[in-house]
């Protein structure tokens, strides 16, 4: 072998050796860089970074109560880094945060938000001399006489920036609305009170912004006119709920994806500063419309008539079915005759979401893995389908909680392929079994 030989052999050996160790440093600090980064909506040992952790009791600060965990790697008690150092509570937070995304200035939204701190605190003195039979005063370090300062407001918007996806769209939104008209609410008294609510802004914007949500204006149309036009008389005690599971569906032939997604990050970190387990829903449902960038509305009313289920059954091939006489031992469903459809099935939507080209219908359960509301869901879907216009096929529904989100398609349980399917699904989250039993949901978690 020549010398120049020796040499063009000894430089292939030191790039490739270069080439080995280079990469796989710059990988190195680049991963180090990421988990550096948290979000504020994650929750880790602020001492050792570790994410094995367990609830260990809550610390009584002088305006709120916090949860307390406990790291099982190095055996120290924490805060989530979201709440700890914070001189005012969380929900006065987030309704300051929430008043400012909804296009009010600095100044009004802490103004407005001081309003709704005192009023609060005069609300639970008064409950409490109602249950000691004694006053109740504040102190002068009490947050009835404190009042929320811009700057507080600004220094929480750029800590909380990941929380708030709709930031970006704000400036758009205060051109179009004012902050008083960005949401339209109305209170139905519908059995129970709910409280509806409509984000004007955010629904122009999402149709406006991407091509393939165009086709969703009449999900626009069918909102703003709800306060108006909402039969309020089919919500009374004649009527079936969709909760209460009046239609079956064949679970053959379709999957429920279970995965973590924003919508879990985004209820563990609101949820941890609601007190009252009945204030759940509402404190969610406030938070998400005005600070999140797709949800659109909530509580929304929706019905179906006996005509309309009719159509579906007859003339689109929708399998309807009742439920057995002995329905633990029969393995499978009875179809449900024409007559047997109930006259009319109501019920509210608690989230409606325009994102991915598709129309998303979120339910909160607590306790989601032991839930499987796939006939309310399902029913759910067909009667915004028939409000609107649109077809089943724009449609998807999920119900999540703190810790998972499990989403499925409306048109798989009504719809079903005469043909072959494959046996199996492989998904992001991993690879699903197509479910078999007619009845109910075999696995909620992929394989």
């Amino acid at each position: 072998m020549t010398l120049l030989n020796k040499i063009k052999n000894k430089i292939k050996q030191l790039e490739q050796k270069k080439s080995e160790r280079l990469p796989m440093q710059v990988n190195q600090e680049k991963e180090e860089k990421q988990e550096a980064v948290k979000s504020v909506l994650d929750i880790f040992c602020p001492y050792c970074a570790s994410a094995n952790f367990v609830k260990r009791g809550v610390r009584k600060k002088k305006k709120e109560i916090v949860q307390l965990y406990l790291c099982k790697d190095c055996e120290r008690t924490f805060t989530p880094g979201a709440i700890k150092g914070k001189h005012y509570p969380m929900p006065v937070i987030l309704d300051a945060i929430s008043l400012y995304h909804l296009g009010y200035s600095l100044e009004k939204a802490t103004k407005k938000a001081s309003d709704i701190m005192r009023f609060n605190i005069e609300k639970d003195n008064g409950t409490r001399e109602k249950e000691k039979g004694q006053a109740v005063t504040l102190g002068n370090s009490g947050s009835g006489t404190e009042k929320l300062q811009p700057s507080s407001l600004a220094n929480w918007l750029k800590q909380y920036k990941s929380v708030c996806a709709y930031a970006r769209m704000r400036e758009f939104g205060i051109k179009m609305f004012k902050p008083e008209e960005v949401i339209i609410s109305a209170t139905l008294a519908h059995r129970q009170l709910y409280r509806f609510r409509y984000h004007q802004a955010k629904t122009r914007l999402i149709l406006e912004e991407d091509f393939k949500h165009r086709k969703f204006g009449a999900i626009k149309e069918f909102l703003e006119l709800v306060p108006a036009e909402c039969p309020h008389q089919y919500f009374s005690d004649e009527a079936e709920r969709a909760s209460e599971r009046p239609i079956f569906f064949s679970k053959t032939d379709m999957i429920v994806r279970s995965k973590q997604n924003y919508a879990t990050k985004l209820a563990e970190f609101v949820l941890g500063s609601v007190k009252e387990p009945k204030e759940r829903h509402d404190a969610l449902q406030r938070f998400m419309l005005a600070n999140d960038s797709v949800t659109v509305a909530t509580e929304v009313p929706v019905y179906l008539r006996r005509e309309d289920l009719k159509h579906m059954q007859t003339q689109l091939g929708f399998e309807l079915y009742k439920k057995p006489i002995n329905y633990r031992d029969k393995k499978e469903l009875e179809i449900m005759n024409i007559d047997e459809i109930p006259k009319l099935i109501t019920g509210h939507i608690d989230f409606v979401q325009i994102r991915n080209g598709m129309i998303h219908i979120l339910d909160y359960k607590p306790r989601a893995s032991k839930e499987k509301p796939l006939e309310q869901l399902t029913l759910y879907a067909l009667a915004l389908s028939r409000l609107t216009g649109l077809r089943v096929y724009n449609f998807k529904c999920a119900w999540f909680d703190e810790k998972e989100y499990f989403e499925f398609y409306p048109l798989h349980l009504v719809y079903k392929r005469k043909k072959g399917r494959r046996k199996k699904i492989q998904t992001k989250e991993g690879v699903y079994d197509i479910n078999q039993d007619t009845r109910k949901i075999e696995s909620l978690r992929p394989i």
